[in-house]
């Protein structure tokens, strides 16, 4: 059974930084595209942010871009989400997940495994 657990997360202030782990185990990521969610209480699941298996493409959000960048260390199963300048409007549950796809998506229904996620909240 795939298992996908997120850390990092945590309260940060208006402009600060966060760095999101997202680690597989059971499992090795080499053939799976991943992507970050995030989802506010009685809001749909956003997708953020995907990193594909085949050759490393990303995709973001428009509202993140330029912000968070995606990464993949497949040599450790961890996927990371780097979050600087962050708001207020970022505040979330952050979801990674993981399926094979050939080409990250940004849509939730794409992916079959997922993380039990970690609270970002951005406050002052």
């Amino acid at each position: 059974q795939v298992q996908l657990v997120e850390s990092g997360g945590g309260l940060v202030q208006p402009g600060g930084s966060l760095r999101l782990s997202c680690a597989a185990s059971r499992f090795t990521l080499d053939h799976y595209s991943i992507g970050w969610f995030r989802q506010v209480s009685g809001k749909e699941r956003e997708g953020v942010a995907c990193i594909s298996s085949s050759d490393g493409w990303t995709h973001y959000t428009d509202s993140v871009k330029g912000r968070f960048t995606i990464s993949r260390d497949n040599a450790k199963s961890t996927v990371y989400l780097q979050m600087y300048s962050l708001k207020p409007e970022d505040t979330a549950v952050y979801y990674c997940a993981a399926d094979i796809l050939y080409r990250c998506t940004s849509g939730p229904r794409q992916y079959t495994n997922w993380g039990r996620g970690t609270q970002v909240t951005v406050s002052s």
